[in-house]
């Protein structure tokens, strides 16, 4: 196993001490949670789980009287107490009302300060982090369908616990479910367990809650390299397969770059259309959107961010989410690295460019707080700390900081830092000491303190930030201005060699109302109307609305229909939206389109169609 140099330099660190996470009930300066044992049965037909959580307690505070959790529209039957012995004897308990954000605090009296509690319980089919299919809404029709989301502090709404990525904890589970029904959690699996409907699973390293993750249907399982798999529904795990072919080579890559891989296994499982997001970096089993499978590896590099969460998320965590660039802005660096090492630097250079510029068209719309990296929290839902600066302005502030201090030194300096902080959630304020004393002071007159900290705490963006260069955007620039001007037909564009990325530059670039017959002119050349890629299909929806084109609107109903990604499916809402008449087909569509929607993707789209969201 590749585990023990990382476990040996976690284990020379002493916790990192940070303020308490307005996100959270738990007061972990009283007692944590080190340990979850879980204990559920899965039933489909009540959409429900039920049984029992475990929770080993360290009890810090030798005056502290209560645990305090989180949960959200949780059914707690009893709380117990378990000593050593396994002896359990009951505890009173108190569920306060429901906070619409946090949910309900749960207050259980502990004054002998017990070794374990444990809470029988069950969801409810409404639960934010989980959602469950019918068999028509998969691609097989065969099965039903679940999986959770529990990012960002969704984990409450399936297990009761301390819900901050401060908190890490290792967890075992014994999942009941339906015989021929495949289980999966965010820990080792086995691809040849039988579907008896007993699952085991075991998490060893100490993880935040937001990583807890499950899934459950109709899965099969296609080996991709000696220890990656890709799981899917048995009608797209071939061509999963086939897509995420260089998984292995992923790996090696970036544990040439960053140190060994902690985690043992990378499995991939590709979820039916209504997840929420691209993907999400569970440990041991990455949750992916199927709209990346377009056939030719171009979405891949989504892959590769999951897989920099195993190093910049995972391993080391934001311990609090107004810090969650130091998941998001390291993860997408690592991720342009990855790509740039496996696929070329010209197409990691082409998706750097591409967030860049969308940050710079954008950011100057947010307000100045929402600007920076790491953002005054009040105000602010868990679910909306992370937006595009997180991502793109934290991963440019990394770029620059390897260009500044050459990329062999800032390699070095990365490698040290996640070794440094290995399973350990860190704040803001403790990566830039460790920042100032291995990068800036160690090597003067590359940045000063001075420039650093505005990149951090600062909005905007520096203007001497750097960007890549990218000659292919560059003649894509001059076709779209000559097209624009009348002087190009879209029939003469170099178009037939042009990526998925050189596309969404392309529309990314248009005005944001385009001419209608220009519009028109794009559609006749290039049949973007019924794309299968849903990244050129967001864009060209989104533009072709706007441009008042009636005849996509059916193809533009299809893709929100099929899609429930948040990211692809939104912005076509918006351009709907910004008219009485596109408002109305919206609503129709939608109506249609809801019960195959996540949760979180129906607020969203709800807060969209009633005038109040906010665009990220």
């Amino acid at each position: 196993m590749r585990l023990l140099p990382v476990l040996a330099l976690v284990m020379a660190f002493p916790a990192v001490a940070f303020a308490s996470d307005p996100h959270s009930y738990a007061q972990p300066d009283a007692v944590r949670v080190t340990h979850l044992d879980l204990d559920l049965t899965l039933d489909f037909g009540k959409r429900e789980l039920t049984g029992n959580a475990t929770l080993k307690l360290d009890w810090k505070d030798a005056k502290a009287k209560d645990l305090v959790l989180d949960t959200r529209d949780l059914k707690i039957a009893s709380v117990e107490a378990v000593d050593a012995s396994g002896k359990a004897s009951p505890l009173k308990f108190a569920l306060a009302p429901r906070d619409k954000e946090l949910g309900s605090k749960l207050t259980i009296e502990a004054p002998a300060h017990p070794a374990s509690v444990r809470i029988a319980y069950a969801t409810v089919p409404e639960a934010s982090g989980l959602q469950w299919l019918t068999p028509e809404q998969t691609a097989s029709k065969k099965q039903p369908f679940m999986f959770s989301q529990s990012e960002s502090i969704h984990a409450r709404s399936w297990v009761p616990l301390q819900d901050s990525p401060a908190i890490r904890i290792t967890y075992d589970a014994h999942i009941s479910a339906p015989k021929d029904v495949r289980v999966v959690m965010s820990a080792i699996n086995d691809a040849k367990h039988p579907l008896n409907g007993d699952f085991s699973f075991d998490q060893p390293h100490p993880i935040p809650s937001y990583l807890l993750a499950i899934a459950a249907g109709d899965i099969a399982v296609k080996e991709t390299g000696p220890r990656s798999a890709v799981y899917a529904e048995p009608s797209i795990v071939g061509k999963a397969a086939h897509e995420f072919e260089d998984t292995e080579k992923l790996i090696e890559t970036t544990e040439k770059l960053y140190g060994p891989y902690a985690w043992g296994r990378y499995d991939i499982l590709v979820l039916p259309p209504s997840f929420p997001f691209g993907g999400m970096e569970n440990p041991n089993m990455t949750f992916a959107t199927p709209t990346v499978l377009v056939g030719d590896k171009s979405l891949v590099s989504l892959v590769s961010h999951e897989l920099a969460h195993s190093w910049s998320g995972n391993l080391v965590t934001n311990a609090a989410w107004r810090d969650g660039w130091l998941n998001e802005g390291f993860t997408t660096y690592v991720q342009g690295r990855i790509t740039e090492a496996v696929y070329g630097k010209a197409l990691a250079d082409e998706e750097a460019l591409l967030s860049a510029r969308e940050l710079q068209k954008t950011i100057g719309h947010m307000p100045p707080n929402a600007q920076k990296l790491t953002p005054d929290p009040r105000g602010t839902d868990a679910d909306d700390a992370l937006s595009s600066v997180a991502y793109d302005k934290g991963s440019w502030f990394l770029r620059t900081l390897e260009q500044r201090f050459g990329r062999d030194v800032f390699d070095a300096y990365l490698k040290g830092y996640f070794a440094h902080f290995a399973f350990q959630s860190i704040d803001t304020d403790t990566m830039f000491a460790y920042l100032k004393t291995n990068l800036l002071d160690k090597y003067p007159g590359k940045m000063s303190e001075a420039e650093a900290r505005a990149w951090i705490w600062q909005p905007g963006i520096p203007k001497d930030a750097p960007l890549p260069s990218s000659p292919r955007f560059d003649s894509i620039d001059k076709q779209r201005e000559a097209f624009l001007a009348g002087t190009l037909d879209a029939a003469r564009l170099d178009a037939k060699s042009w990526n998925t990325q050189e596309w969404m530059y392309f529309l990314d670039r248009l005005p944001d109302v385009t001419p209608l017959a220009r519009i028109k002119e794009i559609d006749a050349a290039w049949h973007l109307t019924g794309t299968p890629n849903a990244e050129i299909g967001m864009r060209w929806y989104a533009h072709a609305i706007a441009a008042g084109d009636k005849d996509v609107w059916t193809a533009a109903a299809e893709h929100m229909t099929r899609i429930g990604r948040l990211y692809l499916t939104t912005p076509v809402y918006r351009a709907f939206a910004r008219t009485p008449e596109g408002l109305a087909f919206a609503k129709q569509t939608y109506a249609k389109a809801r019960s195959g929607y996540h949760p979180m993707t129906q607020q969203a789209v709800e807060r969209i169609l009633a005038g109040t969201s906010k665009k990220k």
